[in-house]
């Protein structure tokens, strides 16, 4: 016979497979919110499900697509209230349109072919963590879509603990909130959050990547956009006149230093990326994204903009370079430290109870749990189980899934209430 949490290990898949056949993509260029209304379409189907389930408190809220439930106290536990995150998006990087999952079962530690007629492969030749997981079940794309293990893993994980909590009344616990958020993927996952209806004094997001992942420690992060103006003229008669936009843009590029780029960093190593860069003679514009976990090298890398912007300004003339700077989010690490570290405490000591290797490292991007502890709700950011985000070689295990939804409902019995 099957108990309950061989089926709770059954349901959180089937649950993931569902959730991500649902196009959420989110647009930063929309200028609307939520970005996109597609995202509604999951969010509905959340409320509907935490309904069934027989949560409490569940609200979707239609104007802004957020999801809140809760979990009622059980087993006398009063007091504190702790809530668990994800949001619901999915990258505008690739596509998340009919998006096709399938189960390499009992993974040889080969090749996987995504998709035979374009020969999309995903290799462990490319990707050796992927040696990590022989023997066990991948879910993969078929190599047109990304997969929306980022985020829809940590809503399906949070639903299945749920669900679980609510079939197992017999757990001691305080009350438990969720909500799951649209928009992370573009910077706007809180915007319109409402912290009072989630209630919550802690938080965890579960947004990571590979099993045991556990970081409170996050990238401060600005946007800048370069704007050139530049002067056209016939080129052949171009000498001492023409002012070439694009090639300005360029020459704004060179002066970055080049191993302060993504592709070149890991770590605690911050960097300039370059987004998006269109032009022509007389207009061309770049947009970065300006990234480091040090506060004062954060604050270096905004100043060197500023400092090549100004130079090219009296080198071309004034108005020939517009630079505009927008802080992002900030460090969670400060909110976090040393007053709420129990939090990551309690997330080390229920992975060890279940054999799972702690990996604390800084989060080389962010998390809603970043912006949510500079709101006054310490939040750090558990792991989903997936891997290559935002691209079409994304996988997750199945066993990581299973064994990250056991993780949450050990945290629960185990949390200082």
């Amino acid at each position: 016979m099957e108990n309950g949490q061989d089926r709770m290990y059954r349901e959180v898949t089937e649950r993931f497979l569902r959730y991500c056949k649902v196009d959420t993509q989110s647009d930063e260029e929309s200028g609307t919110s939520p970005t996109t209304e597609k995202q509604k379409d999951l969010g509905r189907m959340l409320a509907a499900e935490l309904k069934e389930m027989g949560a409490s408190e569940v609200f979707f809220d239609e104007q802004n697509c957020y999801v809140y439930a809760s979990v009622p106290a059980s087993g006398g536990s009063a007091g504190k209230t702790l809530a668990f995150l994800a949001h619901m998006d999915t990258s505008p990087e690739v596509s998340g349109k009919d998006v096709t999952p399938r189960i390499v079962e009992d993974y040889d530690g080969a090749d996987i072919v995504l998709n035979q007629e374009k020969q999309i492969v995903l290799s462990p030749a490319t990707y050796p963590e992927l040696h990590a997981y022989q023997g066990q079940d991948l879910i993969v794309t078929d190599g047109a879509t990304l997969l929306g293990a980022d985020d829809k893993a940590g809503v399906a994980e949070i639903m299945t603990m749920a669900a679980f909590l609510l079939q197992h009344p017999e757990i001691p616990h305080g009350k438990i909130a969720i909500c799951f958020t649209p928009d992370e993927e573009v910077g706007q996952g809180v915007d319109h959050i409402d912290l009072n209806r989630l209630g919550a004094e802690y938080a965890y997001t579960v947004d990571g990547g590979a099993l045991g992942e556990l970081e409170y420690e996050n990238f401060n992060a600005a946007a800048a956009k370069a704007a050139f103006h530049g002067i056209s003229v016939h080129p052949g008669e171009a000498k001492g006149k023409m002012v070439n936009a694009s090639l300005l843009a360029m020459e704004f590029l060179s002066k970055l230093p080049p191993d302060a780029r993504p592709e070149n960093t890991e770590g605690y190593e911050g960097f300039f990326h370059l987004t998006e860069m269109k032009g022509s003679i007389e207009e061309a514009e770049i947009s970065l994204i300006v990234r480091d976990h040090d506060k004062e090298k954060f604050e270096e890398k905004k100043t060197l903009l500023r400092s090549i912007a100004q130079v090219m300004g009296k080198q071309y003339g004034e108005g020939t370079v517009t630079l505009t700077l927008e802080d992002s989010y900030y460090n969670m690490k400060e909110k976090i430290e040393p007053e709420h570290l129990f939090l990551v405490d309690c997330a080390k000591q229920a992975m060890e109870s279940l054999s799972i290797t702690p990996k604390v490292q800084p989060i080389r991007g962010g998390t809603d749990g970043a912006r949510l502890s500079y709101m006054g709700l310490p939040c750090p950011n558990l792991c989903a189980g997936g891997h290559n985000f935002h691209g079409r070689f994304e996988y997750i295990p199945v066993q990581s899934m299973e064994r990250i939804t056991a993780l949450l409902v050990r945290i629960v019995e185990t949390f200082p209430w």
